[in-house]
């Protein structure tokens, strides 16, 4: 999914999550834009593709981090807020995101592979994305590795 450069990250967090998410072009070793989780695109991809749950990549990225957010809207030039995606790509002109802010973790979740192992906070974080998505985190990983994943739900059995 694309990062709007209204939802970038271009301070120390951005730099934090690019160099810790190891964000770079393979080619051409290029800085990729990163940011918090847009959770009214990922509602208007659920609702476009029928999604019954997602996965949710690099989660140790955010170890260490005082805080996380999650966009839950949007304010327009004029100051109304929504909570849908533009339809028009003009429409994303202007428009601020409105962050919902959660505490981080110091606590590391690089490499575990039990659900209930996790930080509380990094299991709040996963809990309210869920509910800001309307569908559940079937599958996380916290790692590189293919057995840094764990299966909370069989996206197949959906």
């Amino acid at each position: 999914m694309q990062v709007h450069s209204q939802l970038s990250c271009f301070d120390e967090v951005g730099e934090f999550l690019c160099t810790k998410g190891n964000e770079f072009g393979a080619t051409t070793g290029r800085r990729r834009r990163t940011g918090w989780l847009d959770a009214v695109a990922v509602r208007r991809a659920v609702e476009l593709n029928s999604l019954s749950g997602f996965c949710m990549t690099k989660l140790d990225v955010l170890d260490g981090l005082d805080e996380v957010k999650i966009c839950v809207g949007y304010r327009m030039p004029d100051g109304r807020e929504i909570d849908t995606t533009p339809l028009a790509a003009e429409g994303w002109e202007g428009i601020e995101p409105i962050y919902e802010v959660m505490p981080g973790w110091k606590e590391t979740t690089f490499g575990v592979k039990d659900h209930s192992k996790l930080p509380q906070a990094a299991l709040n974080y996963i809990k309210r994305v869920e509910e800001v998505t309307g569908v559940p985190v079937d599958i996380i990983s916290t790692g590189p590795d293919r057995e840094e994943t764990m299966i909370l739900r069989d996206p197949f059995d959906a």
